[in-house]
């Protein structure tokens, strides 16, 4: 099987769970902490490309629900959303998983988990 990076962040209850599962099922990964190591535009923008920055962007999360209505109501399409996740990465939904460059999972789904990797 080819490289797993997982991104997040690794106080995220979230991320831990998914940290479990792969290890439960002896799944080798790499770990990439947005906090410690950032995450760049072209991650971003390539991320938006494949699933859609509705996707990677957490509107459910607390960083979200404390922007102000207007700096919400600013995030209208991909590069409003790209701009806003560089300068407040905890606004990035947890955990992206990558496999060869691709996204294979955002957030967790058991299921779909063991569907795509056992």
């Amino acid at each position: 099987m080819s490289k797993i990076i997982i991104y997040g962040i690794p106080n995220c209850d979230t991320v831990k769970k998914v940290f479990n599962w792969f290890k439960e099922n002896k799944i080798d990964f790499e770990f990439h902490d947005y906090k410690k190591s950032g995450v760049s535009k072209e991650k971003l923008t390539n991320w938006s490309k494949q699933v859609g920055w509705e996707t990677i962007l957490n509107k459910k999360s607390t960083s979200w629900r404390e922007l102000s209505a207007e700096m919400q109501s600013k995030v209208t399409n991909a590069t409003e959303a790209i701009k806003l996740m560089m300068q407040n990465n905890s606004i990035i939904k947890r955990p992206v998983i990558e496999q060869d460059e691709t996204i294979i999972f955002v957030g967790f789904d058991k299921t779909k988990y063991e569907q795509k990797l056992l």
